[in-house]
């Protein structure tokens, strides 16, 4: 992942350049405020713009505190929507000006222009102001997923196409929730609706994919009882995320952090959910089995685990004819699962979609797109799929827009995908 640096790098740099053309709007469109035209608050937009893209790139490629790194991306594309809706105002006033510069050079301009009136806004003013109150709007988008996204929780009904599925599970039911960070929570209520819709669709068997809390296990105080709910037939089977291992809290000894990681192992155990580390179990149905595999947390960015170990959890499995893992974070599918052409399929979450962006039936775009390649929805490489869940909580910003808290239920089919042998 450290490989994307440079491309990341230069966006970066893009966006700095680009202010050198948008500072001269936002003095022009806030004309008549006198500090808008000082040299202090040049150098706040500076520091301002400058600090935002630093602190993203470090965010992303080095350790940052979990507060700090979510004020710094959320900040940053915050501020990059709102130029990029603040730029065409600019054009087009820049092409206004170079319209009747043309005319008067070409004289082709016949009439002297209509003075304006004493409450007329002249039309640069007037678009700048305009500008503005556009680049204004994503602070009002903000304000919405906070109070509206972050529990309007959304059922995503997929269907997953496995040639070698053995028939006894042709139909089976496999629902899928990840990322609950549960310190982020204030309303168990809402919670518990989640929890609600996700029974109602009665799956057969539950993948949970890791980051149960932000930091620290007591964080599921007053939540256990809530996804102890969580149960289906053939069982509840989990992972665990980069979060859960406690990593980014400060602790006063290592037998604190200890008795906080097992206090997590515990927890996912009262809750009746069976936690895989570097494992894997076979799931009976009529007589014919199919693996499950889990591994801990292995994410190609330096700053996050690689604990996780496939030759581990795939060790005995050579005899089931499709094996399904559990892995938080996708870049873990590229960067080592494809180099075992027997696992089947990789569920996996950690991304949020960055809690920010858009989704449709045929279009998603994330900011989170330019740090991971897979990072929401269904993938596939050849023979193998990816599956990324959105994320069941949040973190940091306390909102979604656009990506709103995913359950997705899936349907197993013993068939190849026909919109791909349409393709053929």
């Amino acid at each position: 992942m450290e490989q994307q640096a440079p491309s990341i790098l230069l966006i970066c740099l893009g966006f700095l350049l680009a202010d050198f053309y948008l500072i001269g709007g936002v003095r022009a469109g806030l004309k008549k405020w006198k500090f808008a035209q000082s040299r202090t608050f040049t150098q706040l937009y500076w520091l301002i713009s400058a600090g935002l893209i630093a602190g993203v790139f470090l965010g992303i490629f080095r350790h940052m505190g979990l507060g700090v790194r979510s004020v710094f991306l959320f900040g940053f594309f915050l501020m990059a929507i709102g130029k990029v809706m603040f730029l065409p105002f600019i054009l087009a006033d820049d092409i206004r000006r170079l319209v009747i510069w043309y005319k008067k050079k070409t004289k082709k301009e016949e009439k002297p222009a209509r003075q304006p009136g004493p409450n007329d806004i002249p039309r640069s003013e007037f678009l700048m102001k305009a500008g503005l109150l556009a680049g204004s709007i994503p602070l009002g988008g903000i304000i919405y997923g906070t109070i509206n996204g972050v529990y309007d929780y959304q059922v995503k009904h997929r269907t997953l196409y496995l040639p070698n599925l053995p028939k006894a599970f042709d139909g089976i039911k496999l629902g899928q929730i990840s990322d609950i960070h549960s310190g982020s929570f204030y309303n168990k209520k809402a919670v518990m609706g989640g929890v609600e819709m996700l029974m109602k669709e009665k799956p057969d068997f539950i993948f949970f994919t890791g980051d149960l809390v932000n930091t620290r296990t007591n964080e599921m105080e007053g939540y256990q009882d809530i996804f102890s709910k969580v149960k289906a037939p053939l069982g509840v089977y989990s992972t665990l995320g980069n979060h859960d291992y406690g990593d980014y809290g400060s602790w006063p000894s290592e037998q604190a952090w200890q008795k906080n990681f097992q206090d997590i192992l515990d927890t996912h155990k009262n809750m009746g959910w069976d936690l895989l580390m570097n494992e894997n179990r076979k799931l009976k149905v009529n007589g014919e089995e199919i693996g499950i595999l889990g591994v801990e947390n292995w994410g190609s960015l330096s700053r996050f685990p690689k604990r996780g170990r496939l030759d581990l959890a795939i060790k005995d499995t050579q005899d089931l004819p499709v094996k399904l893992l559990l892995s938080h974070d996708p870049s873990h599918w590229r960067a080592q699962v494809l180099d075992y052409p027997d696992i089947d399929v990789m569920f996996a979450g950690h991304t949020h979609g960055m809690q920010f962006g858009v989704q449709t039936k045929h279009f998603q775009w994330s900011p989170i797109q330019y740090i991971y390649k897979e990072w929401a929805g269904l993938y596939r490489e050849g023979k193998q799929q990816l599956y990324v869940n959105v994320g069941y909580g949040f973190l940091g910003y306390p909102g979604r827009l656009g990506m709103l808290p995913e359950i997705t239920i899936f349907e197993l089919k013993a068939a190849a995908d026909p919109s791909l042998s349409n393709k053929a």
